[in-house]
């Protein structure tokens, strides 16, 4: 294929937003995650005539002569949905995107579909075990964290899924907040197999420094309803940065020290409220900052007596915690501060209750 028509077909998406678009697409991207060397793939898209007269299929192009496409031959009424084909001959190794540009009477510009995946010699399976429920599928985790994130990094996690089923799933993550995206590698799991989930999240879209907690839901196909039965908790904590700190203000920096690092608080025992507290020192040459105090769930109620701390000086936090939503929680919970000292930007104190 010649440069011109590359760029053609890589600029459409743009192109088509300018037009009113006749065809509607429910999978314009599908990814065949791992295919094995010299194995043809084939990928089949749904597609729809949106619009109120026939659709015709003009021209069908492809960015390489690797991929085949079959696509109706005759006018699509109104309203009918129909398919379209896409094989790729997996005749080279390492990842690939194969794109497809439809040409029709829907538009003025190309109906662009996706086909991507990677090429391997031998299937690389995960070896971990699929402990968790989520819905009808199964998971390696239902906690995601995202942990020291400096502003502008983009980092990425991946959730391992399993289709216990008796039919092939095409999950999706659903309730992403706008700093997260996310894609799954294949995106059709048949029966008894299994893919991944990789998160993506762009710190430059965190608006806090400290704790940004939120929910997603795993669905078995697009449209899937929500339920709790279906949640994975997503954190991410959003450090300040002091790459830029000459030696002498750190030098004069705060330099905050813990009484303790973890709160023993006992047994409820058939108390409503367990309290402690944690003494704040700052052994550094200049005020010291509080500037987040954060709880890594509900059940802890908190109170610190200064956020300002003068070198020398103490301030005490006091915690309580609360038996109606601590007990039979299975995780740990955790206060978290957001400091002003450069050694320590973050402070992470474990509450322990029985």
């Amino acid at each position: 294929m010649n440069r011109k028509l590359l760029m053609l077909l890589l600029t459409a998406p743009t192109a088509m937003t300018a037009f009113a678009q006749k065809i509607v697409i429910s999978n314009p991207v599908i990814d065949c995650g791992q295919v094995v060397f010299k194995h043809p793939v084939t990928a089949e898209y749904e597609l729809k005539n949106g619009g109120r007269r026939d659709l015709t299929i003009k021209e069908v192009r492809t960015n390489c002569g690797c991929a085949i496409v079959e696509y109706p031959r005759n006018a699509v009424r109104a309203g009918d949905a129909f398919k379209v084909k896409v094989s790729y001959d997996a005749r080279q190794m390492g990842h690939f995107q194969k794109l497809v540009g439809i040409y029709s009477n829907a538009s003025a510009s190309p109906t662009m579909l996706t086909l991507k995946g990677v090429v391997v010699r031998n299937l690389t399976n995960f070896k971990g075990s699929y402990p968790i429920t989520l819905g009808t599928l199964r998971a390696d985790v239902d906690e995601v964290e995202f942990e020291d994130v400096n502003r502008g990094a983009i980092l990425q996690k991946k959730i391992h899924i399993s289709n216990p089923t008796s039919e092939t799933v095409q999950p999706v993550l659903m309730h992403l907040p706008n700093y997260l995206k996310a894609e799954v590698s294949p995106s059709k799991i048949a029966p008894g197999h299994s893919g991944t989930a990789t998160l993506t999240l762009d710190s430059r879209f965190l608006r806090d420094f400290g704790l940004t907690q939120t929910t997603i839901y795993l669905g078995a196909f697009p449209g899937d309803k929500v339920a709790r039965e279906k949640e994975i908790e997503v954190s991410a904590v959003l450090l300040p940065s002091f790459d830029k700190m000459t030696a002498a203000q750190l030098a004069l920096a705060p330099q905050i020290a813990l009484s303790a690092d973890s709160l023993s608080l006992g047994a409820f025992g058939g108390k409503s409220k367990l309290k402690g507290v944690i003494t704040i020192t700052n052994k550094g040459r200049s005020i010291l900052r509080i500037n987040n105090l954060q709880m890594s769930m509900t059940g802890l109620q908190l109170s610190l007596s200064s956020t300002r701390i003068e070198p020398g000086q103490e301030a005490r936090l006091k915690v309580t915690a609360l038996a109606r939503q601590l007990q039979g929680s299975k995780r740990v919970p955790r206060v978290l501060m957001i400091t002003n000292d450069p050694k320590q930007p973050k402070v992470v104190i474990r509450i322990n209750v029985r």
